[in-house]
């Protein structure tokens, strides 16, 4: 894992505060603070590209439907194909609340 060269005390912290949010209204409130609006969009970004990669869209759909750039939109799917299976994981447990 390409996070593994960060892991340590302060990145711990980061994830227990995330994992300690109670609700969407906890989470908006936090991240506000946390990070600027467009760390934040390209953060929803991502999750987004990879939801409709994993649906089977077109770069073009996608690049077209989010503003992602083909660079951003590749990244993704290399994390999809090789990565640690994190956007596979969070994305079912979302989709799989409704």
């Amino acid at each position: 894992m390409q996070i593994d060269k960060l892991r340590g005390k302060t990145l711990d912290q980061l994830f227990e505060a995330i994992l300690s949010l109670k609700d969407l209204e906890e989470c908006y409130l936090f991240f506000d603070d946390l990070a600027t609006v467009n760390e934040i969009q390209s953060l929803a970004q991502r999750l987004e590209v990879a939801r409709m990669l994993r649906e089977g869209y077109t770069y073009h759909k996608i690049e077209t439907e989010t503003g992602a750039s083909t660079a951003t939109i590749s990244r993704v799917k290399r994390c999809l194909n090789y990565g640690n299976d994190g956007y596979q994981m969070t994305l079912d447990r979302v989709h799989n609340k409704d």
